[in-house]
């Protein structure tokens, strides 16, 4: 009979050992909330196609952060449904705009949760595009100007972190310049460098009611076959001054993951998107899955390709089940 030296099962026999040598560990400061908010006030809708998130008029915004914060989470990531949109997305530059409203709520009630502001158009322009339109086409450039301007008012308000989220050329390098030049240097970039067009965000755009209301985004966002691209994609936004690169969606996508990880040393995040988390709730209501194990296997796989940051909307029932 051979002999066996090496058994990896000596190892595995108690949750001790187990807990001793594992290699991938999860932590609650790893994780970011993203939080819907909308006009009104005492307006908690859950939205119909994700279980557990809801829109949020910005006072029941401030508690829910508030709330999240006693349990753990330590950083949010705000998206805006404006009273009214338009062709050129003032609302997402405005003063009081949705989302400057509330973060300055949240900055006061609970100072210390990190805040970050999805920058984009979508959801603030009456054609849900990223940018501005012209003869049926999104304009890059023309777009950068608003772009800048979005991420110079959510600076204002006291937002932590802008997150250019448009897939525009260039949206990073403007937004840098225009921060700078306004004496907020210090305010952080987190670029979504690889965003994919991807058939994940279906309940997101029912979230932000952000879904376009003609073609698709496929002329700016990243086309799913390819992976070589991502490497460009975050190449130039590190270049123009990107603080944390993010790969968007993030399971479906592991290898770009590694991929942009092995390449840049700098703080890496991932978007595990609507879809991703309505996948889950949907086996898990029909019981053919145990959702926490799942939920933390998902999260797991996406630290261990490399994230150091998780966006997700299980940023609270992962916190509680680590604890």
């Amino acid at each position: 009979m051979v002999q066996i030296i090496h058994r990896p099962r000596r190892l595995r026999k108690s949750e001790a050992l187990r807990s001793l040598v594992r290699e991938t560990r999860l932590s609650a400061d790893n994780f970011v909330l993203p939080l819907f908010i909308c006009p009104g006030t005492g307006v908690r809708n859950e939205v119909s196609s994700m279980p557990g998130v809801h829109n949020l008029s910005v006072d029941e915004a401030t508690s829910e952060v508030s709330a999240a914060f006693d349990a753990g989470v330590r950083s949010v990531i705000l998206f805006g449904l404006p009273e009214t949109k338009d062709e050129l997305a003032s609302g997402a530059f405005a003063e009081d705009g949705i989302v400057q409203k509330a973060i300055r709520s949240i900055r006061r009630t609970t100072p210390e949760m990190i805040i970050m502001a999805d920058t984009c158009l979508c959801e603030y322009t009456s054609h849900g595009h990223c940018g501005v339109i012209r003869d049926g086409e999104v304009l890059n450039d023309e777009s950068l100007e608003l772009l800048a301007r979005t991420a110079l008012s959510q600076a204002e308000a006291g937002a932590d972190v802008v997150a250019p989220s448009a897939m525009m050329d260039g949206q990073v390098g403007a937004i840098r310049e225009t921060l700078d030049d306004a004496g907020l240097e210090n305010i952080a970039i987190m670029a979504y460098a690889v965003k994919y067009a991807s058939g994940f965000y279906g309940p997101f755009r029912e979230a932000a009611d952000s879904a376009p209301s003609f073609g698709d985004r496929r002329s700016y966002q990243m086309d799913p076959p390819n992976a070589r691209e991502a490497l460009r994609e975050a190449e130039l936004d590190y270049s123009e001054g990107a603080d944390i690169l993010m790969v968007k969606p993030a399971t479906v996508y592991l290898d770009v993951l590694k991929m942009v990880r092995d390449r840049f040393d700098v703080p890496l995040a991932a978007y595990h998107v609507s879809g991703e988390y309505a996948l889950i709730k949907a086996a898990a209501q029909k019981g053919w899955i145990d959702e926490q194990r799942v939920m933390l296997e998902t999260l797991t796989s996406i630290k261990r390709a490399g994230a150091d940051i998780i966006l997700t909307y299980y940023a609270r029932e992962v916190i509680r089940a680590l604890s």
